[in-house]
């Protein structure tokens, strides 16, 4: 496993730890690791969301209703 030093300022330093604290973490570094997965698996689940898009070709729908429509979603999911 590769290392890397990070610097961070001292509020962040503090958030880190207090997520440590927490027992969810054993150290910054599986809580760093957390991170970095999160981080990639939005990053995949963007690029399937705009492939399928893509693939779904061109929309009969005005702006407007698809607007519409999502910030209906929105609020739902809220």
């Amino acid at each position: 496993m590769a290392t890397m030093n990070v610097s961070v300022p001292d509020p962040m330093k503090d958030w880190v730890q207090s997520q440590i604290e927490t027992g969810k973490y054993a150290n910054a570094s599986d809580y760093v690791r957390n991170l970095i997965r999160r981080d990639q698996e939005k990053i995949e689940v963007l690029r399937k969301t705009l492939f399928e898009g893509e693939r779904s070709g061109v929309s009969r729908r005005k702006i407007e209703d698809i607007m519409t429509d999502v910030k209906k979603r929105r609020v739902d999911n809220e």
